[in-house]
């Protein structure tokens, strides 16, 4: 439920209408100290720390989470979670 509202937060803080696109970001949300996958162009201000992307899918901004040092590693559970709520 957490995870839920934080990401909801963050779609509803970057503001812009790129739903369309079909383009996803990962943004890093020093609040929660964890990296997002979101489908809209991140705005940096507050808990928003950075942003990297556009990716054409999800996978690829999987991948590209993976490598990012800033990210922690994903919780066998949490990954659970992010793939069932695709």
């Amino acid at each position: 439920m957490k995870r839920l509202i934080v990401a909801s937060v963050l779609l509803l803080a970057s503001g812009t209408v790129s739903f369309a696109d079909g383009l996803f970001w990962v943004v890093g949300n020093r609040a929660t100290g964890k990296c997002n996958i979101v489908t809209s162009n991140p705005v940096i201000i507050g808990d928003i720390w950075f942003g990297d992307g556009p990716y054409k899918s999800r996978a690829d901004a999987k991948l590209a989470r993976s490598t990012i040092r800033a990210c922690p590693a994903l919780t066998p559970d949490e990954e659970k979670d992010e793939d069932g709520s695709n």
